[in-house]
């Protein structure tokens, strides 16, 4: 009598621990990454917004905290080690925040059933996807601006070798209205991005049940407008003569 050779049997894969790249592409991944790189970009509007409202203090105190940002780490590490690090960290963060984004609307997209002939369609999910489809492409093409005009000097009229003082006075001069007008929209835009990103985070977190609905709202909305103020406050300041 022949026995019969054992096959082999696989151990079943379900419930084992899914790797780090499994989880990247999952869409739990893909939320967890815009939230964190969403956090970051947040905590570095607050402080620019802060460092940008020292013009107010007069220029030798901005171009000090110009200076500053430029020689952090010194004499541990060379100069401009510890800002070009961050300026990779945040060029990371908004790719990520970018790519996730894009990633899971395409999901969305492709779960979505058959539409219906009589188009249904939220005017809160049409307000929010336009916001942060065409915000987002304002922004971008804002923040390409930005560098060239106050970080390179490339488009700004002082150019390069004048200090971060003069830069920011010479780049929003009466002369210049549309690149005050340019930068009023990007700041709208990212206000709005923000509002909308700050409540899809208080609901995805589960506190927008109950009477913290409406107090949450308001949150996101008042913390939008000041950040939005503060950002603007120097631009119209230097439009009209507030600061020369």
């Amino acid at each position: 009598m022949v026995t019969p050779r054992a096959v082999p049997t696989k151990t079943p894969t379900r419930g084992r621990r899914q790797g780090f790249p499994s989880l990247f592409r999952s869409s739990n991944g893909k939320k967890a990454v815009m939230a964190v790189t969403g956090a970051a970009l947040v905590i570095f509007l607050i402080l620019h917004m802060l460092g940008n409202l020292k013009i107010f203090l007069g220029g030798d105190s901005f171009n000090d905290y110009a200076e500053w940002l430029r020689t952090v780490g010194e004499p541990a590490v060379p100069r401009r080690t510890v800002l070009t690090i961050t300026e990779i960290v945040l060029f990371a963060a908004v790719v990520l925040h970018i790519w996730s984004a894009v990633s899971l609307a395409r999901r969305a997209a492709q779960a979505r059933p058959v539409k219906y002939a009589a188009k249904r369609k939220s005017q809160a999910g049409g307000y929010a996807t336009h916001i942060m489809r065409y915000g987002g492409i304002t922004i971008f093409l804002f923040v390409i601006w930005h560098l060239l005009d106050m970080t390179f000097g490339a488009v700004n009229p002082k150019g390069y070798d004048a200090t971060a003082f003069d830069r920011m006075v010479a780049g929003f001069q009466p002369s210049r209205w549309w690149v005050t007008a340019f930068y009023v929209l990007a700041m709208a835009m990212i206000g709005l991005h923000l509002r909308h990103g700050l409540w899809s985070a208080f609901q995805t977190l589960g506190l927008t049940n109950g009477r913290r609905r409406h107090t949450l709202q308001a949150a996101a909305a008042v913390f939008s407008v000041v950040l939005v103020i503060g950002f603007l406050a120097a631009p119209v300041a230097i439009m009209i003569g507030a600061i020369k």
